[in-house]
């Protein structure tokens, strides 16, 4: 059976609306219809003669909404996603007679879609301690199918509307992980301004992870830096309240963005992940190299783990063991799949000088 349910009629129309008020009322006129609720809005689909185009206009007034009719020829399983694609991007239009959009107009699109569409799907990449090329976590990653996940945060920041996105995340990624057997610690990305929410503040979070079947000790959140942070206060306090509810707090990109030593240190969190473009190519660059042993010495400071991030070359992950960086992921090690699965295994020509700890002694939360 597919998502929307089994085709009654190879000759429908799908009609799509925010308004999901507006949706039900058309149902209950429009006979042989019927509703399909969604994260945003609602849909209605329905024989083409009950949902003719001059009927639905006349009801609808000033809302906003796509109509379109099915491809009866495409797969069951295709179809209405391919309709409701097409319902969604027809609402968003300005206006019927041709206005131009506004770029909050086609973020708020964007946005709309991968939620009325629900399209998200899960991968998980390997976090690896480099001494034993060992799994010690996961990180959950959002792959959405009908557009890029820079395009949707991007777009959430934009319109302002980031904490309903981290919500939206948040709850799907965690009945993902509290289906995997055995369940792994892992690490799910938020935005800065999410974790000042009340919805997603420490208490309330500790409550949704354990309703989802999940301890809070196995799950990482990891502070994202594509939103700047004017007061860093707030977010100290968020963070250490994360950390006292059990969970791990962890900052991205060390080194470039947003992610300062000032901020870390305000913060201290207890995994710090330092940014691919430091970590691309710091074989041969000085600067670099200086500066990931700075991370290392400061990380064992505050008393925080330190990851690599996108390590991708063999030269790459042998200078970084050899300047102390503990645990990595990267394409090298193991490319993000719907499964959790083991690192790859990569041989090096350099002897590590990191010491060899049994996987289960490292933790994602200090």
């Amino acid at each position: 059976m597919s998502f929307f349910g089994r085709s009654r009629n190879r000759d429908e129309r799908l009609l799509w609306s925010r308004d999901e008020r507006f949706v039900g009322q058309l149902a209950q006129v429009l006979h042989g219809t019927r509703v399909l609720p969604l994260h945003v809005g609602a849909c209605l689909i329905g024989p083409l003669e009950a949902m003719g185009e001059a009927r639905i206009s006349q009801l609808a007034g000033e809302i906003r909404y796509g109509l379109v009719r099915v491809d009866g020829t495409a797969a069951e399983t295709d179809r209405y996603l391919l309709a409701m694609t097409e319902a969604v991007q027809q609402s968003g239009i300005a206006d019927r007679v041709g206005m131009s959009q506004s770029p909050t107009a086609v973020h708020n699109k964007i946005l709309d879609t991968f939620f009325a569409l629900r399209m998200d799907e899960f991968v998980f990449q390997p976090i690896v301690q480099l001494a034993t090329l060992e799994a010690v976590g996961y990180e959950a990653l959002c792959r959405p199918k009908a557009a890029s996940m820079s395009e949707i945060v991007e777009a959430a920041v934009v319109t302002r509307r980031s904490v309903q996105l981290d919500r939206y995340l948040v709850e799907r990624a965690l009945r993902r992980i509290a289906r995997l057997e055995p369940m792994p610690r892992t690490t799910i990305n938020v935005l800065p301004a999410s974790l000042l929410d009340p919805a997603l503040e420490a208490a309330a979070l500790a409550r949704q992870v354990r309703d989802a079947g999940v301890p809070p000790a196995a799950i990482t959140f990891e502070v994202t830096e594509q939103q700047a942070i004017d007061d860093v206060k707030p977010l100290k306090s968020a963070a250490k309240a994360l950390r006292k509810e059990g969970f791990g707090f962890a900052v991205d990109d060390a080194g470039a963005g947003h992610a300062s030593f000032t901020m870390i240190a305000a913060l201290r969190p207890t995994v710090i992940k330092i940014d691919r473009e430091i970590v691309f190519g710091i074989h041969r660059d000085d600067a670099k190299q200086a500066l990931v042993e700075a991370f290392v010495s400061f990380s064992r400071r505050i008393e925080a783990r330190l990851v690599a991030e996108g390590i991708a070359q063999r030269k790459d992950l042998a200078a970084l063991i050899d300047h102390g960086v503990e645990l990595g992921q990267g394409y090298l090690l193991g490319r993000p799949h719907p499964q959790p699965r083991r690192p790859r295994q990569v041989r090096l020509t350099l002897a590590p000088r990191l010491p060899r700890i049994h996987p289960r002694d490292v933790t994602l939360i200090g």
